[in-house]
């Protein structure tokens, strides 16, 4: 932190978001773990999951698959990039859990598209200028809101294996 005027430089802030971002779902920086075990990110974690086990719950009865918490990931990628593009329109969440049961091939198509939104959104938070208030917040967001989703994956994993 600058003490003269109290504020954070833009790389000092973008370096350390994307670290966190790319620890979460890629599972490793360059500077070491933060706060997850090495290979424990998310792309780790789903890599050798099977649409079968995609499709489990935790408790049966309603709740969430790891398919479903993967898909919740990756629209709140999608929404995140609209966002912090200018999107002010309310996103329908409920349809973020729409997909409970997965084939072999819709589950390899969530993955990649998961992987695909990741990497958007990683050259979105390089390509910010300025740093506001809302950018800030969004983009701390999805690091905690996907944090939370991996470790809801990671305890599922437990009980379907």
């Amino acid at each position: 932190m600058n003490s003269n005027n109290n504020s954070i430089k833009k790389e000092d802030f973008t370096n350390n978001l994307l670290n966190f971002f790319k620890e979460t779902f890629e599972g490793t920086t360059p500077n070491g773990n933060s706060f997850i075990d090495k290979g424990t990110g998310l792309f780790d974690t789903i890599e050798n999951i099977s649409a079968d086990a995609a499709s489990k719950s935790l408790g049966g009865g309603g709740s969430a698959t790891i398919a479903a918490h993967l898909e919740h990931t990756r629209f709140y990628l999608v929404a995140l990039q609209e966002f912090m593009n200018g999107r002010t329109e309310k996103v329908d969440w409920k349809t973020s859990w729409s997909i409970n049961n997965v084939s072999e091939s819709v589950w390899d198509s969530l993955k990649e598209n998961t992987r695909k939104e990741y990497e958007k959104v990683t050259a979105t938070f390089n390509s910010i200028e300025t740093w506001n208030d809302d950018k800030i917040s969004d983009a701390l967001g999805i690091v905690v809101h996907t944090a939370y989703h991996l470790g809801a994956i990671r305890q599922i994993l437990k009980t379907v294996n």
